[in-house]
């Protein structure tokens, strides 16, 4: 059984990321860089106002000055500004030719086209954005591995992009197995319960993946799972969902062998989630997650989801821990690292009471997996963790 550091180590090592493709800047917002991204242009290009009001020479703050002229956002004035004179200018617009200082609106009385000082605060090259302030050509602006967001699209555009080289996102094959298991949740026997794993994982992964295709419910036969495995295709990770431990009807691991995929490493020092499975076929991934929902989320979050990003080229693929003070006391921890559902209220981290590996209502409300690493002294209230943020709402 793998220590969590050594499973997640032994991931990435394994892991590499997928072919690059150029794509439209617009279009690759969630894909991560393959290269560098330098500025083809300086920004701004050359010197603007920072507010309104007028544009004088820097070394000419005492006035009055005559106005001779206007440089509006994308209509430059286009003469050069000789001592007491003055230009009206916009915020975003060019400074004139000799313009170094700009005077507020608010701070300037005008006679026609008579400028004055109407209070203390005179001109100032506080006001003025130089010239490649923000980056200029040649500059590394992201590096390899960077996600692509809203503010990185602007940023790529601005930088004289058009399109970018991004990693390819990997398609998905998600598939839970039970004989309990039925689709329909409104139909369910005593003896059954809905599929609802798929569809969480489903969910979780959507935004790191560029296909998702459900499999299941499957039923626990090996000719069931071996079917299922083959209409998964050429998809570049296969997710099981229940079936992964050593029950008699656990046939994830036998399947997979007689598939032909070879198991890299099973069961990890983790609560919940101890009987994770990891194992390839090809180029093809796959990640056997427990059927428990809270112990299948949890593997997901820390497994799934960092093999996705590393994939799709994510320099950073792990999950980033925040710092918590717990508002409760938590029991020390065995020889498994292990991840306690909580919620944050006015900087604290409330531990739920509820915290079996079948509690989806807890699940639902958690907005941390509060980690205790395996062997931990029990920690009394105000005790500093490090915890994982989850995307969860309320409190349970």
């Amino acid at each position: 059984m793998l220590s969590l550091d050594e499973a997640q180590a032994r991931l990435h090592e394994l892991a590499q990321p997928l072919p690059p493709e150029e794509l439209p800047v617009e279009l690759a917002v969630g894909r991560y860089l393959a290269e560098p991204l330098l500025a083809q242009r300086t920004q701004p290009s050359t010197d603007l106002s920072a507010m309104d009001g007028y544009a004088l020479r820097e070394d000419d703050i005492a006035g009055p000055w005559q106005v001779v002229g206007e440089s509006a956002a994308g209509h430059p004035f286009k003469g050069k500004l000789e001592a007491t004179q003055a230009v009206r200018i916009s915020t975003g617009a060019l400074m004139p030719e000799g313009a170094g200082a700009v005077l507020l609106q608010e701070n300037a009385r005008r006679d026609g086209d008579t400028l004055v000082l109407d209070n203390d605060d005179g001109p100032t090259s506080r006001h003025v954005r130089r010239r490649g302030f923000d980056f200029a050509a040649g500059d590394q602006l992201l590096t390899a591995g960077f996600r692509i967001e809203p503010p990185q699209v602007a940023l790529a555009l601005s930088a004289g992009h058009s399109g970018i080289t991004v990693h390819a996102l990997p398609r998905l094959a998600i598939l839970d197995s039970g004989d309990e298991l039925v689709a329909d949740p409104a139909s369910c026997e005593p003896h059954q319960i809905p599929a609802s794993n798929g569809a969480m994982l489903a969910s979780l992964a959507i935004p790191f993946a560029a296909d998702v295709i459900r499999l299941g419910p499957v039923p626990d036969t090996l000719d069931a799972m071996l079917g299922a495995l083959d209409r998964a295709g050429d998809v570049d990770v296969i997710v099981t969902s229940g079936g992964a431990s050593v029950g008699d009807h656990d046939l994830v691991r036998p399947a997979l062998e007689q598939w032909g995929a070879s198991i890299d490493f099973w069961k990890v020092a983790i609560k919940p989630g101890k009987p994770l499975l990891i194992a390839r076929k090809g180029r093809q991934w796959i990640i056997g997650l427990p059927g428990n929902p809270v112990s299948s989320y949890v593997t997901a979050y820390l497994f799934l989801l960092p093999l996705l990003r590393r994939l799709a080229g994510a320099e950073f693929p792990d999950p980033e821990p925040i710092t918590v003070c717990l508002a409760r006391s938590l029991p020390a921890t065995g020889n498994r690292d292990e991840f306690v559902r909580g919620y944050l209220d006015k900087g604290l981290a409330f531990p739920l009471s509820q915290q079996d590996s079948s509690g989806l209502r807890a699940l639902a409300h958690a907005q941390v997996l509060i980690h205790r690493p395996a062997n931990s002294p029990a920690a009394p209230i105000d005790t500093i963790a490090s915890a994982f943020p989850l995307q969860n709402g309320g409190i349970a």
